[in-house]
């Protein structure tokens, strides 16, 4: 294979707060080169969803073998994050959207 997608870059108002809520979100550790780039602890690799309609934004998907989408909710919760009350959701949804302590949306996908 020629390319693999390497990273995700998300724009952030202030890199110190926003990598330490991401590393507890997502059980990330910081890179040993640099402390600014977050690397799974040896996970699936991330794929790259194509949409026109949607803002950028991370997708975070649930290991229902491990926990539960109110779960993950409730931790990211209590890390800082908060619901997006004024979403339109689609029917039938399988996410919920939630912005991180700086504002930045994410869903969480059960």
């Amino acid at each position: 294979m020629g390319l693999t997608l390497g990273a995700i870059v998300l724009n952030v108002k202030d890199i110190g707060p926003a990598a330490e809520f991401w590393r507890q979100a997502l059980r990330y550790g910081a890179a040993p080169d640099n402390p600014d780039f977050l690397v799974p602890p040896g996970g699936r690799p991330t794929e790259l969803h194509l949409d026109e309609t949607d803002r950028t934004h991370l997708d975070l998907w649930v290991d229902r073998n491990t926990s539960t989408v109110e779960a993950e909710i409730d931790r990211l919760i209590a890390l800082g994050a908060r619901r997006v009350e004024d979403w339109t959701y689609p029917p039938n949804a399988d996410f919920v959207v939630l912005a991180a302590p700086d504002d930045t949306i994410f869903c969480v996908i059960g």
